[in-house]
């Protein structure tokens, strides 16, 4: 009887990989990044006055994120008033994203949490347009009340002495442009719109441009270096673009509204 030949064995199937996940990488990695960064660099209301900690805040941001920073930063500030309602819904998912998320982290669930929070400001915003526009005056004033007077502050004091004006006072600073620019859009609406849409757009487009100069290895030093020289520097570079915006908005004409059609 002739020999069987011998069988082979069954050659192993590498397992499937298994179908990547939320938590495996990918959006959730740059979600995460984007959160992550924001909430580090807005973590308080003085951030411009504090170049050390806004740097280590943009560092996290990364080339896309700086590049899309950049762009909606650039359409709010010269765009802004134009269209409005898009951007006050979309500054007001933006925060409540956000402010959702930092809440969120000390309960571990902050996706949940955001994404719950940004839908409800996003829907009220729809209704309560108005009261939108004055709460994002409001918090444009107390952003540029809190880094001017620190940055005034740090500026006489390095002159004339230490302790010639508090620093710390800050807050004073901070909830005189709240009441003001929050009561603002109460009387001029054109001029409320224009304030937080320019200094949101200013905001966003020099923290994208820094994210992707830091990002360039041969200039990252330099950049540091000139952005810490002076608590001067960066309010310098968000309020000068954010006038400029603010005057060319505001001096844009309004647009002729159409005639109502007469009835046949």
């Amino acid at each position: 009887m002739p020999d069987l030949p011998a069988a082979t064995p069954p050659v192993a199937t590498p397992p499937a990989p298994a179908a990547p996940t939320l938590h495996d990488g990918g959006i959730a990695d740059h979600l995460r990044s984007l959160f992550d960064a924001v909430s580090a660099i807005f973590d308080r209301g003085n951030v411009l006055t504090d170049p050390d900690h806004l740097v280590a805040g943009i560092q996290k941001l990364g080339v896309v994120w700086g590049i899309v920073f950049v762009i909606v930063g650039l359409l709010c500030l010269f765009n802004g008033y134009k269209w409005y309602r898009v951007t006050t819904i979309g500054l007001a998912l933006f925060l409540g994203l956000f402010a959702g998320y930092i809440l969120g982290e000390q309960i571990g669930a902050p996706f949940v949490v955001a994404g719950c929070l940004g839908a409800l400001c996003f829907a009220l915003a729809f209704p309560m347009l108005k009261f939108v526009v004055a709460a994002l005056g409001g918090l444009a004033g107390a952003f540029i009340g809190a880094n001017t007077w620190e940055a005034m502050a740090a500026t006489v004091n390095r002159g004339l002495g230490p302790e010639t004006l508090p620093v710390d006072a800050y807050p004073a600073g901070a909830l005189a442009g709240l009441l003001f620019c929050g009561m603002l859009a109460f009387i001029l609406f054109k001029l409320s719109v224009v304030l937080y849409t320019s200094v949101s757009g200013s905001t966003l487009a020099v923290i994208g441009s820094l994210a992707l100069l830091l990002s360039i290895d041969p200039w990252q030093q330099a950049v540091i270096t000139a952005v810490t020289e002076s608590p001067l520097v960066m309010p310098l570079l968000v309020f000068v673009p954010a006038v400029i915006g603010l005057v060319l908005q505001h001096s844009e004409p309004k647009r002729p509204m159409a005639p109502a059609a007469k009835p046949a």
